[in-house]
């Protein structure tokens, strides 16, 4: 039986990359090193046969050969860093793209215990970590083998004393220097482990709720903690320092070795006289051009040891269930689970074909259900819920009551502490569950596919009408290029009424036989927020949503839930902290 592949192993064969293509940027790596050594091979030999003045005839094909291989070394190089990073550029397409699908695949709450800080740096550095593997670790690898072959091919003929010397040298400058850099670069990786993903959270938690932060006398503590991060994070990088030092001195100790053999052999055979001048000036200056691949080498197994620890980052990201892997193997693994993507955090976006065909209906119940984020110190305790196809229902409770932690863990997002929620179809609930998330993200791309993130098949008419239900339309009239218009990072360029009704918007094109919506009207001012609310809960009311999809919506404006709504109070105002109590307006 094989044993199974390892996390970077996995994560290469995400990359999807062409042999063909890897290995035309192989050649021309090598063809780039090549010419430069060729170069300082022939550059030797002219200085020193020029030095015995022969006719100037007896130059002419190595002057032009110096010209010619000058000029091809320039070419190769820009054909080797076109090639190469055509194949990293293409290989992180392809791992990001198989990266997203394999975690739309997963049917666990892993992603939403994760820390914000902890999973955008997996995402974004990690992944950047293993595009950059093709181009600074795989490839300087295969080129220093090559290359080293070459060198002692070439001094061999020359003198056996030189090729020794050389071949002790590079054995050298391949191996101790690299792993004394890879020894670093491990200890520097523990340091990302331990110490990154608490200095990432940290400053995320200060640049999102600075004003919170500072409104409650807490912003001074948690600047003190994230400095206190920050220094432990340098100091667990600086203990790298030691190994990466010996790296760096290992290869021009190897190269005073080469050169030291070379002086020798030279010697010994100008002594003898059974070298011309010219292949004695090739035994001196060569050995200072044959480790420019083995330089590369303690940067790639760095480059290797930070591939390998963020692989083992993602894998562990994308679960056992459905390991990182090209995206065709989890579809045919799992193709229930790729088709539901989630909307940036939320559950059951799902592509064009589902929507097409309308929301459907479904029945939602939630038995003894205990809901939060540790056993210890539950939001809410056995609660009992029953949302027939059509229901509507408001949640109210004070600011950290767990109102959203209870959407979460109804949307199949966070797994429940008890009990257990479930539909009467049986089907799994990120199918037919759509929660819209109060810090949904705002891509910086236009207005159009802002809102085609959740549904591919969008049509300009269906986007307008969504747009003008929330009360959007006014404002993408004024909009310079109506929904072409680009939209900044995270929705800097729109207010936060803006910015709420646009999520809202999205939420109501996704559609669903269930819809949870936190806090869909909050930053709106109090009649539009309180009239978009009452057309959300007001079953005889589908300008926005479907009469026959149940909607569950957070909200802290009680006064402006329609009479006759079920409302689920959460937290100080219901019987105790961690309770609930139902009734209707």
């Amino acid at each position: 039986m094989s044993a199974a592949p390892t996390p970077l192993r996995r994560a290469e064969r995400a990359l999807e990359i062409p042999r063909g293509r890897l290995l035309a940027a192989l050649l021309a790596a090598c063809a780039t090193l090549a010419s430069a050594f060729a170069l300082a091979a022939v550059s030797a030999y002219l200085v020193a046969r020029a030095w015995t003045m022969p006719p100037v005839l007896d130059l002419t094909v190595a002057v032009v050969m110096v010209r010619a291989l000058g000029v091809s070394r320039g070419v190769f190089r820009w054909l080797d860093r076109m090639l190469a990073h055509d194949v990293a550029l293409r290989g992180v397409v392809s791992l990001r793209t198989n990266l997203f699908t394999t975690l739309a695949a997963r049917t666990d709450d892993a992603l939403t215990r994760l820390r914000r800080g902890d999973l955008l740096a997996r995402l974004g550095d990690d992944a950047q970590e293993l595009g950059d593997h093709v181009v600074k670790a795989l490839l300087p690898a295969l080129v220093a083998m090559v290359m080293t072959v070459v060198v002692l091919l070439t001094i061999l003929p020359l003198s056996l004393l030189a090729a020794g010397s050389m071949l002790l040298a590079l054995a050298l400058a391949s191996v101790l220097a690299p792993l004394a850099a890879y020894r670093g670069a491990r200890i520097a990786e523990q340091a990302v482990l331990t110490t990154r993903s608490g200095v990432s959270a940290s400053a995320l938690e200060i640049l999102d709720d600075a004003t919170s932060l500072r409104v409650d006398g807490r912003l001074e503590a948690a600047l003190a903690e994230l400095d206190s991060r920050q220094r432990d994070h340098d100091a667990a990088i600086d203990r790298a320092a030691l190994p990466a030092a010996v790296a760096s001195a290992a290869v021009p100790a190897a190269m005073v070795l080469a050169i030291a053999g070379s002086l020798l052999a030279a010697g010994a055979a100008w002594t003898d006289g059974g070298a011309s001048a010219g292949q004695i000036g090739v035994l001196l200056l060569l050995p200072l051009s044959s480790f420019e691949a083995a330089t590369a080498l303690p940067a790639a197994a760095a480059q290797y040891a930070r591939s390998r620890a963020a692989a083992e980052r993602l894998a562990e990201l994308a679960g056992t269930a459905s390991p990182l892997a090209p995206a065709a193997e989890v579809r045919r693994g799992d193709r229930s689970g790729a088709e539901h993507r989630s909307s940036e955090g939320s559950s059951g976006a799902s592509d064009a074909a589902a929507t097409a065909t309308g929301p459907g209906v479904a029945h939602l119940r939630a038995t003894g259900l205990s809901a939060g984020w540790s056993a210890g110190s539950p939001c809410v305790q056995g609660l009992d819920l029953d949302l027939p196809p059509g229901s509507r229902l408001a949640v109210v409770g004070p600011s950290g009551s767990g109102k959203s932690t209870l959407l979460a863990t109804l949307a199949g997002l966070l797994e429940p502490l008890a009990g257990q929620v479930e539909l009467d179809s049986g089907e799994p609930l990120r199918s037919d569950v759509v929660m819209f998330a109060e810090d949904a993200h705002v891509f910086a791309t236009t207005l159009r596919e802002n809102l085609r993130v959740v549904r591919g098949d969008l049509e300009d008419s269906t986007a307008t009408a969504a747009l003008a239900a929330v009360g959007l339309d006014d404002w993408v009239r004024t909009l310079p290029h109506g929904l072409d218009a680009p939209l900044g990072p995270d929705g800097t360029t729109v207010s936060g009424g803006e910015r709420r009704r646009l999520l809202l918007a999205r939420a109501v094109i996704r559609g669903g036989p269930v819809l949870l919506l936190d806090e869909p009207t909050e930053h709106l001012d109090t009649a539009r927020g309180d009239a978009l609310l009452r057309a959300l809960l007001d079953p005889a009311d589908d300008s926005l949503v479907p009469a026959s999809s149940s909607v569950v919506v957070v909200t802290h404006r009680p006064e402006a839930i329609p009479a006759g709504t079920r409302v689920l109070q959460i937290g100080e105002n219901a019987r105790h902290p961690g309770s609930h109590q139902e009734e209707s307006r």
